[in-house]
Parts: structure tokens; sequence; C-alpha cells
């Protein structure tokens, strides 16, 4: 097996570790795929890759749903990927990672800050939460980079951690089915050749989330809100740097 393989089976890993409760991986497995297989080519595998394990997510969790913070997330989420859509192809592809970064550590020091003063940041400020949804929405569209955000998200939601997964699973189950069209009519980055990769590598999303499963069992609510911060900021310096 060469290292092209063992990274490719590696990313497939990572995304479902990240459903099955790991959240934050996604900027390492957009790392590796864009390593592997090229960065236009890299957001075409990933998306019918996320879809799988979103799929996994939803009916695992499905008992950790809550509706509310569902639908004040979603919405700003799916204007952020329309507008991706059109004007993301033309991106100062630099700045905008510069920018993304700064905001997303920026985010991440003040969550840490509030956690150390035992403060609570509330979400129920529209403009914080569509603020948020639309970064996210765009991210996730021009790099499958929306993790970061979603996660400063939701742990301003103060949502025990099951649940923080739980609703995670649908938002990301439903905008990743909302993206698919653009990418195979408007951006052409999902094709034959790249489902032939993702039926390579689709059994090993599937391990991945059992693996993440297992794993976020391990972790208290105190610590599982620990370790979604500390992947967010190394997620935002990898981003900055990539």
């Amino acid at each position: 097996m060469d290292y092209t393989m063992a990274f490719g089976f590696l990313a497939a890993i990572l995304v479902g570790m990240s459903k099955g409760g790991l959240k934050g991986m996604g900027v390492f497995t957009v790392a590796l795929t864009a390593l592997v297989y090229g960065a236009k080519n890299s957001v075409g595998i990933l998306v019918p890759l996320f879809v799988v394990g979103d799929i996994l997510a939803v009916v695992y969790f499905k008992k950790h749903v809550k509706i509310k913070y569902l639908f004040q997330f979603l919405p700003a989420m799916i204007i952020g990927v329309i507008v991706a859509t059109y004007i993301g192809k033309d991106w100062d592809d630099v700045t905008f990672k510069k920018w993304m970064s700064v905001i997303i550590l920026g985010s991440t020091a003040y969550m840490f800050w509030s956690e150390y003063r035992g403060k609570k940041l509330s979400i129920k400020d529209r403009r914080y939460s569509s603020t948020i949804g639309f970064a996210a929405g765009f991210t996730t569209m021009v790099g499958n980079l929306a993790g970061p955000f979603a996660n400063l998200y939701f742990l301003a939601t103060r949502l025990p951690k099951n649940e923080i997964i739980g609703t995670a699973a649908w938002v990301f189950f439903i905008i990743n089915i909302f993206k698919i069209p653009f990418h195979v009519f408007s951006w052409e980055t999902i094709n034959m050749e790249t489902l032939r990769i993702d039926a390579y590598l689709v059994p090993f999303v599937i391990l991945g989330f059992w693996i993440g499963t297992k794993l976020v069992g391990m972790f208290s609510e105190q610590n599982y809100r620990r370790f979604l911060l500390t992947v967010t900021a190394i997620g935002a310096i990898l981003i900055l740097l990539k």
C-alpha cells in the first residue's frame, strides 16, 4: 500500500470519527485529502463521505436532537452556502483563510476565557447565531471547513455532549445534502471519478464512526468542551498555515 492510499483511508477514518462525536477533526481530513487528491478534487470526494457519516450519526444519536437549535442555526448556514456557490470560486483564498483563522482564534480565546471565568456565552442574540451560521455555510461550501464555526455555536448552547453531537448531525446532514447539486452541476467537483474513489473509502468512514462513538463515551462533559475548544483552535491555526 502506497502513502496515497494510506492517507486516503486515514482521512476517511477521521471523517467517521468526527461524525461519531469527535467534532473538529474536519480540518485534518481536508488537509489530508487535499494532499492526496488535490484541492479541487478533494472537495468533491469529501461531501459524499460526509453524507455517509451524517446518516450514521442521525441514526445513532436520534434521541439527542434539539430542534430549537437546529432551526436557529440552519437558515443562515444555507444562505452562506448559496452565497459561496456564486462567489467562492473567485474568492481570494489566502486573504479569506487568514481572516477566517483570526475570527475563529479570537472567538475560541474568548470562549476559553469564558470557561475559565465561569461565564456562559448566550446565543439568544440572533446576530451571533446568524453570523456564525453564515460563516459556517460559506466555509463548508468553499472548503468543507465549517467545523470550527459550528463548534463555537454549539459550545455556546451549553448543551450536553450527546445533544451537541445529535443536533450537529442533523445540521450537517441537511446542509451536505443541500450542497450536492451545487457540486455536481455548478462546480462539477462531484463526478463519476470522485464517486469511484468514495466507494473504496466508505468502509473506513464506518470504521471511524465506530471508533469515534467509543472514544467520545470516555469524555466527561467538561473535558468534551475542552476537547472541542482545543481542536477548534488547532484547526484555525492549520487553516492559517495551510
